[in-house]
């Protein structure tokens, strides 16, 4: 330093200054990373979670916290848009079976009431296309309501419609802490075609909306996009924040290695979220039915397991691109056949090469998972969506559930986990291992259109920050 001029020293100096956040940030990472391999598992868990939520993405939007502290929202309306599409018992079409959706809204609805809000639930139930349906799972929210009284603790009135005079006067009658609950958004057609009147009703009822519907967020409707046009502030609620954070910072900023494995029956659905991810993942595992039509692009007799014909040729080039990119791109080595698409058929264990005759693959085999087990232990972060065979019957869910295992074992270990929605989700479950993954999607079409780097209009409506 003696033999440095002062202006040097100065320029060291600023540039040290400049960067000890970068480097405080980079060693407090270091930490958490190191920590979380020595805690244990829960504790893993909650310091890999802390960090991996650090990503500028999931800063974009304005989130519910970040409204409150923009605005008093004592006595003010907040429409808070919510997915409330549960199961209904077949005895009496009316008892809620499973009210895991339900739950998920409590965390966001419960912060407003404690900061005096009062709330406008609004939400579709099932597919009525506009028709007006009594009853069942595409009819009037009636069901719900007596299990939000409970699940919030405090009443929940209810209206007949979602826009009109009645509902604006309903909306405008609201004190501190009242909960009101709207009809069926898709009791009007417009609703699915971002209708502007059905946005701009809705829009009258509130100032402010909150989206915590991540399942439909993929979807430009009046009641998770259009409706935002017409509020001062739009914010997304602790359940689409959370998943923005898991799923975004999952492929945008991973702590890698970055696995994601991929199943499911239909290559034609996963196809753009595996050219997305060959992008930005280190390995990629399939499984599933789809793994017949890449075998199909090597050549490989396939017997009579299913195949998409449309999509051989792009599978190939799907594997072509994945190879001159370095990019592990690894179908399962062997499977178990069946002779039949049934619970009690005879089965067999062959090479991925040596299917033949009226065999079909119904799961992945035992070599196959000693292959997953060893790339996703190398692995920092994990993406599972979709399942690795027909799961629902016993015979073919080993592969699946044995996925579902090393995802709970990674998490022990310090990864972060995410489970993208649908049966991947059910799989899961099932095995009782929902508790011991960093995240589990509430979205099927939302978490794959996500992982596909694909913009959310649901999310793209809310407020910049």
């Amino acid at each position: 330093l003696k033999r440095l001029s002062s202006r040097r020293v100065g320029r060291i100096a600023i540039i040290f200054i400049f960067h000890l956040p970068t480097m405080f940030a980079t060693a407090s990472a270091s930490f958490v990373r190191r920590s979380a391999r020595t805690a244990i598992p829960s504790q893993a868990r909650a310091l890999q979670s802390r960090y991996f939520h650090l990503t500028p993405q999931a800063l974009e939007k304005l989130n519910v916290q970040g409204l409150a502290e923009r605005v008093n929202l004592q006595g003010q309306n907040v429409l808070m848009r919510v997915d409330l599409n549960v199961p209904l018992s077949k005895e009496d079409d009316f008892t809620v079976t499973d009210d895991t959706r339900l739950r998920a809204i409590v965390p966001t609805a419960k912060f407003l009431l404690d900061k005096g809000a009062n709330i406008i639930l609004c939400s579709h139930f099932g597919r009525p296309k506009g028709e007006i349906i009594e009853t069942g799972k595409n009819g009037r929210l009636n069901p719900v309501v007596g299990p939000l009284k409970e699940l919030l603790g405090v009443d929940v009135k209810k209206v007949n419609d979602c826009m009109g005079p009645e509902v604006e006067e309903a909306a405008k009658s609201l004190k501190r802490g009242d909960v009101l609950l709207l009809e069926n958004t898709r009791f009007y057609k417009g609703e699915t075609k971002n209708d502007p009147e059905l946005s701009a009703g809705l829009g009258k009822l509130a100032d402010y909306f909150v989206m915590d519907a991540f399942g439909t967020a993929h979807r430009a409707h009046s009641s998770t996009a259009g409706v935002a046009e017409h509020m001062k502030l739009s914010a997304a609620g602790f359940l689409l924040d959370k998943e923005l954070k898991y799923l975004k910072g999952a492929v945008d900023e991973p702590n890698r290695p970055l696995c994601a494995i991929i199943g499911g029956a239909k290559v034609s659905t996963k196809l753009p979220v595996i050219e997305s991810l060959i992008e930005k993942c280190d390995t990629i595992l399939l499984g599933g039915g789809m793994i017949f039509t890449f075998y199909k692009a090597m050549g490989y007799n396939i017997g009579k397991s299913m195949v998409e014909e449309d999509y051989v040729e792009l599978a190939g080039k799907l594997m072509k691109q994945a190879e001159e990119k370095g990019i592990k791109l690894l179908l399962p080595p062997d499977v178990i056949l069946a002779d039949k698409f049934a619970e009690d058929a005879t089965t067999a264990v062959a090479k991925a090469n040596e299917i033949s005759g009226d065999w079909m693959g119904l799961d992945v085999g035992p070599e196959t998972l000693e292959l997953f087990e060893k790339e996703i232990g190398k692995s920092n972060t994990i993406v599972f969506n979709g399942p690795m065979g027909v799961f629902e019957m016993k015979p073919f869910a080993t592969g699946t559930v044995r996925v579902a295992e090393l995802m709970a074992e990674a998490t022990d270990r310090g990864a972060t986990t995410i489970v993208g929605g649908g049966d991947s989700v059910a799989a899961v479950n099932q095995a009782g291992l929902g508790q011991r993954v960093s995240h589990i999607s509430t979205g099927g079409g939302a978490s794959l259109e996500l992982l596909e780097g694909k913009v959310l209009p649901g999310v793209a409506a809310l407020t910049d920050v």
